[in-house]
């Protein structure tokens, strides 16, 4: 951390942002403690780029919640768990299952626009998706994150006591343990366990540096997708919230678990477009493509799975994986033309148009896919709360680990996640006693520009991103993870050098954040010796009898 001279932490007291709650990121889980929060707090919400830029935004298939006399929290649960293949925590599990109708219901009152189904109970279609024993995903036809996070902006953008800082890009957490610059005593307020007191976040359009000061800070950036080359999403997934807790002294899990949703689009002119599970919750079916030769045309799941096509989403990337290595193949073929346009059309229009878009019409071909990294199931532990390691700091959504999602996150339970935890996090926060923040320092704006830098820090990110996907993909072996450790070693050793001397940028912080993210993937993964769940080990190829999450602990600094 690097603070200014004595002046200009006086001029820094004058000009800080104040506020009873800064939230780092737009997704659903921000926008949920935002919204529960703000009739008795002042919220400011920190979003890098416009609030619709992130991942909850393009979530197609739904939200997982027991909304049918059929269904019960237990069958719920007991999905869940066996999708986690062990690892999930059964309490966490079950407060959320038990949590989510509840948290529908508030959105429906906030008024998202659901798929109506009159002949169903709650009067609202419900689908079915990989690894659900019933039909109990609610969803707004293929473009459920759309939809939720339109609504839920508005709502955002209208309330007087939530401020928006869009184009903002975090840098780092203010904790009490890091405010005795140059040997200076900060005062008695801050001596004991450390606590979060704000933030320092750079205004893109500016370049310049502000500090944030909040009671309570809550970190809500979503995941680490962008870590790897091929992935479904936004390019604002660069673990930001992760990468900040770590530093700030939180403990963090289960970072070896990386979700590859089986399905992206495979096109030259189609960047991280998914290709929801629902389609397979619907019946669609994998086979394989042309150049596969005399195997054209085969339906192939049922050889890896009983459960076929909806096997949990681990089971169906491996076998993916698995086929087109052996076949020489670059993607495989996902057919839905067995259903009627009609049906097509009716429950998957943002996928039929943008298909179209690029040539492929899925009613009457089959649309190519592949793996790509969708879903971080590790992050920052909290508890139910969203609450951290260090008082006045809280993480949800993908950013946290709760325990809910284990070594394989259930379809469409993210989600559900953001919205139970988020809404726990803000009656926490609101029910915390008041706190009294002490004078932060200001950043220091003296550093200079490096013409240099930016040559450095694409070649740096592009190099990141595809070693990760070589050495820590689908299938894992501990010299390709030591191979990635080592050039993780050199490559963050070059960026914190940057960060150090020269004036910080939005791309040099992602950059410096995606190599933190790196790190602890590789460092959880080569903990394991085991394979379970989205973790595959050629050298570990068994799962042990005991099930254990991987938990790292940063050393004081």
């Amino acid at each position: 951390m690097v603070y200014s001279d004595a002046s200009l932490q006086k001029q820094n007291q004058e000009s800080a942002m104040k506020f009873d709650v800064a939230i780092v990121g737009s997704g659903l889980a921000g926008l949920s403690v935002a919204l529960h929060l703000a009739q008795t707090r002042k919220v400011a919400i920190i979003s890098k780029r416009e609030l619709l830029d992130g991942a909850s935004n393009w979530a197609q298939g739904g939200i997982a919640a027991v909304l049918d006399s059929g269904d019960s929290h237990d069958q719920h649960i007991a999905d869940t768990l066996v999708a986690g293949a062990g690892l999930c925590d059964e309490a966490a599990t079950r407060y959320i299952v038990e949590h989510g109708r509840e948290a529908i219901e508030w959105l429906i009152e906030q008024g998202v626009p659901f798929t109506r189904d009159e002949t169903a109970e709650l009067g609202f279609h419900l689908t079915r998706e990989g690894g659900h024993s019933q039909r109990r995903i609610i969803h707004a036809a293929d473009a459920t994150g759309h939809a939720v996070q339109v609504t839920l902006e508005q709502k955002v953008r209208a309330h007087p006591n939530i401020t928006l800082f869009e184009h903002h890009c975090a840098i780092d957490v203010i904790t009490s343990d890091k405010l005795q610059p140059d040997g200076v005593h900060a005062g008695p307020a801050l001596v004991g366990q450390p606590r979060c007191y704000g933030l320092y976040v750079q205004d893109e359009k500016s370049g310049k540096v502000q500090t944030f000061e909040a009671e309570h800070t809550v970190l809500a950036t979503g995941g680490a997708g962008k870590v790897y080359l091929y992935t479904t999403n936004p390019d604002t997934a660069t673990g930001d919230g992760i990468a900040m807790a770590w530093r700030a002294g939180c403990r963090v899990s289960n970072m070896e678990f990386i979700q590859f949703h089986p399905t992206c689009l495979y096109h030259p002119f189609a960047k991280s477009f998914l290709i929801t599970e629902a389609v397979r919750g619907e019946g669609g079916l994998l086979k394989l493509p042309p150049e596969a030769g005399t195997a054209a045309g085969t339906r192939f799941m049922p050889a890896h799975d009983d459960r076929g096509e909806l096997a949990p989403r681990d089971v169906v990337a491996r076998a993916i994986d698995f086929e087109m290595k052996k076949r020489g193949v670059d993607y495989v073929h996902l057919d839905i033309t067995h259903k009627s346009p009609e049906f097509i059309k009716e429950h998957f229009p943002t996928i039929y148009a943008r298909c179209l878009e690029l040539g492929i019409d899925i009613t009457k071909e089959a649309i190519p896919v592949v793996p790509a990294v969708h879903f971080t199931c590790g992050g920052v532990v909290t508890d139910l709360a969203g609450r951290t390691d260090i008082p006045g700091l809280y993480a949800v959504g993908e950013t946290a680990y709760t325990g809910l999602h284990g070594a394989n996150r259930l379809a469409s339970n993210s989600l559900l996640e953001c919205l139970v935890v988020g809404r726990a996090c803000a009656h926490q926060i609101a029910a915390a006693p008041s706190v009294d923040l002490p004078a932060l320092p200001a950043w220091d704006e003296s550093r200079v520009t490096n013409a240099d830098e930016e040559v450095v820090i694409a070649h740096n990110w592009d190099e990141l991103r595809r070693f990760m996907w070589n050495y820590v993909g689908i299938v894992r072996t501990t010299k390709r993870l030591e191979r990635a450790q080592h050039r993780i070693k050199l490559l963050k050793e070059e960026i914190d050098e940057y960060y150090r001397n020269f004036r910080v940028t939005n791309d040099l912080l992602e950059l410096r954040n995606l190599v933190e993210v790196a790190h602890l993937i590789v460092r959880s993964a080569l903990s394991r010796h085991e394979s379970r769940g989205l973790h595959f080990s050629r050298d570990y190829p068994d799962t042990l009898p005991k099930a254990l999450p991987s938990v790292l602990t940063p050393r004081r600094r």
